[in-house]
């Protein structure tokens, strides 16, 4: 079953079960997914969904600091239930020892060495740690491998 297949099955599990809260943010997430495919003319993959799920949750984390910083603890709950249900439907994160691997992987498959190749590097590790790791987390490492 394909993750937008899985999106539209719990949007329908959260209707019969009255689950406003979660059936609101599921609804959301179909509007966005919906929005790009009409935007890009393209049905999305599962990877372009995982990466509309992450801008969502990106968002919603900004918001929520937003709402902390102004003392409005009520609005930064409900953004954090929303970040939880949304946060479902992603991949499993990869620990740092797996990304450190990952890293070193490709380290040896480009010959990247040195800052300048940073960019290479990166390039490289994106579309394979995308959705799976943070990648600010990535580029520490990644920064820390070249200057080491």
């Amino acid at each position: 079953m394909s993750l937008k297949a899985r999106i539209t099955e719990d949007m329908k599990t959260a209707m019969k079960a009255k689950d406003s809260a979660r059936l609101a943010t599921v609804r959301l997430l179909i509007a966005a997914i919906k929005q790009k495919e009409v935007d890009e003319r393209i049905e999305l993959d599962d990877a372009a969904t995982v990466a509309v799920i992450e801008k969502l949750v990106k968002q919603r984390k900004d918001s929520v600091a937003q709402y902390q910083a102004a003392n409005r603890q009520d609005l930064a709950d409900v953004e954090q239930a929303e970040i939880a249900v949304l946060a479902a439907y992603l991949p499993e994160k990869m620990s740092s020892a797996e990304i450190a691997a990952a890293v070193a992987a490709a380290i040896a498959e480009t010959g990247a060495s040195g800052a300048a190749d940073m960019g290479k590097l990166m390039a490289a590790l994106k579309p394979r740690l995308a959705g799976k790791a943070d990648m600010a987390k990535v580029s520490q490492q990644v920064k820390a491998a070249l200057a080491g």
